[in-house]
């Protein structure tokens, strides 16, 4: 039996007696003198079982007891077995200890076969309990905590002051249940979990909060750079573990966003903090996706209900393009898809036409260096064409766009444009570029044709 069991009692004699028969057994034993020897033991160790003394000066068992059961909750530890001793034979006493949660009795002079089986006893249903409890606990296909116990948790922490709370979502998710099924996206949900193990430490708790929702409290993460730093990685890491999954051509714009906020001492009310860290999330979301956003106190509060102007000046600067957008509009697929729809309607509802074109990309090329060519023919989409036309990087070798308003007779001079855009960039020889074209044009009927 290898148990560490920890003696406390005032008198030398029964010590001596218990430590004997204990290391007889094989248990590895630690004798202490007082209740204040046992707080003081406890705060760096982790024994599998307590006998306690009730009758001791200064500080009695129960008081002992109590704090003991404190200092285990302040510092988020799991509660240790704890089996009073005592001489009395009063059962008063008895109950006055199970009531406050003692596994079990022992009277002294205790026998010694009794003292081992309840010690063995208390161990292994103490370790059954916690088993159970902890598998009640635990998120099944990510091994992270689950809501109730991971938000129990986290509440707990935010009160000491020093992290951070982070909610992370991940981008897009929905398209890899959509096309690739639900199993693969259970093993993207377990890539991540994977990921983010690998990037925390070990003190820090991460509890999973909705089908592709996390929220992760991060000690003594202080500054914004270390936020941003962590989210790159993750970002990173979960594409490359996902390019290995559903292939390099999966075409899914899958990454994660975090929304964040400091812990600060006035401000440990946790539904607060998750408000604040949820609006920060938010935000993420709104710049683009696969990154992070840091709450700013002011930057996000309502503006008064009864100044309509400055709602209207507030919700326009939010929405609006910070640099004048340059170019065409460079979109993920969801935003995209939004993007594409409206266009759609709003196309039918004023008789309007649109050209789409279909660009491929091939080359001798490979690994990085195709990446960067592929890259390089983005970004001559995007500066060669309109600030009303959007493009849609469709796979790793294809870009979709779209041109609002453009006839067909006008789209062989964007295409050319495009070309001669591209000639100058010095990649033309190393590359094919080709092309298709379906025009939509809506007529009285309300129906649209393809040109090709």
């Amino acid at each position: 039996m290898s148990y560490w069991i920890v003696v406390v009692d005032d008198e030398p004699l029964s010590l001596k007696n218990a430590k004997n028969e204990l290391s007889k057994k094989g248990m590895k034993v630690s004798c202490l003198r007082s209740g204040r020897d046992l707080l003081s033991f406890m705060e760096k160790n982790a024994p599998d079982l307590i006998l306690l003394d009730i009758l001791m000066p200064e500080m009695d068992g129960f008081e002992t007891y109590s704090e003991l059961r404190r200092l285990e909750a302040r510092e988020g530890r799991a509660r240790i077995p704890v089996i009073f001793l005592t001489g009395e034979n009063n059962s008063e006493t008895e109950r006055r200890g199970l009531r406050a949660g003692a596994s079990d009795f022992i009277h002294k002079p205790f026998d010694r076969d009794v003292l081992i089986n309840r010690i063995t006893n208390t161990i292994n249903n103490s370790r059954k309990i916690e088993s159970l409890t902890e598998e009640a606990s635990l998120d099944r296909l990510t091994g992270f905590l689950n809501k109730m116990s991971g938000t129990e948790k986290i509440s707990s922490l935010c009160k000491s002051g020093s992290g951070v709370l982070m909610i992370m979502d991940l981008d897009n998710f929905k398209l890899v249940n959509d096309i690739f099924g639900h199993d693969m996206g259970d093993r993207i949900l377990v890539a991540f979990s994977e990921v983010v193990r690998s990037n925390v430490r070990s003190g820090d708790v991460i509890c999973r909060i909705g089908g592709d929702e996390f929220m992760g409290f991060f000690f003594d993460l202080t500054g914004e750079e270390a936020v941003a730093s962590l989210a790159n990685r993750l970002n990173e890491q979960l594409m490359a573990k996902a390019s290995s999954l559903m292939g390099k051509d999966h075409a899914i714009p899958l990454g994660i966003s975090c929304g964040a906020v400091f812990i600060k001492e006035d401000t440990e009310d946790y539904q607060l903090l998750f408000q604040y860290a949820d609006s920060a999330l938010y935000k993420a979301k709104q710049n683009g996706k696969h990154g992070y956003c840091v709450y700013t106190p002011g930057s996000y509060e309502k503006t008064s209900e009864g100044d309509l102007n400055s709602a209207l000046e507030c919700v326009i600067h939010i929405v609006s393009e910070r640099d004048g957008g340059r170019g065409a509009m460079v979109l993920p697929q969801e935003a995209f898809s939004w993007n594409y729809r409206f266009i759609l309607r709003f196309l039918k509802r004023y008789k309007g036409v649109a050209n789409r074109i279909m660009f491929r990309i091939s080359s001798e090329e490979s690994g990085m260096i195709f990446t960067e060519i592929v890259a390089r023919f983005g970004t001559v989409l995007k500066e060669t064409l309109r600030r009303s036309d959007i493009i849609f990087q469709y796979s790793p070798d294809h870009y979709f766009v779209v041109l609002p308003l453009l006839s067909a007779k006008d789209t062989p001079g964007v295409i050319d444009r495009i070309m001669d855009a591209w000639a100058g960039t010095g990649y033309k020889d190393r590359v094919e570029i080709e092309y298709a074209t379906s025009m939509i044009a809506f007529g009285d009927d309300d129906r649209h044709t393809h040109i090709k």
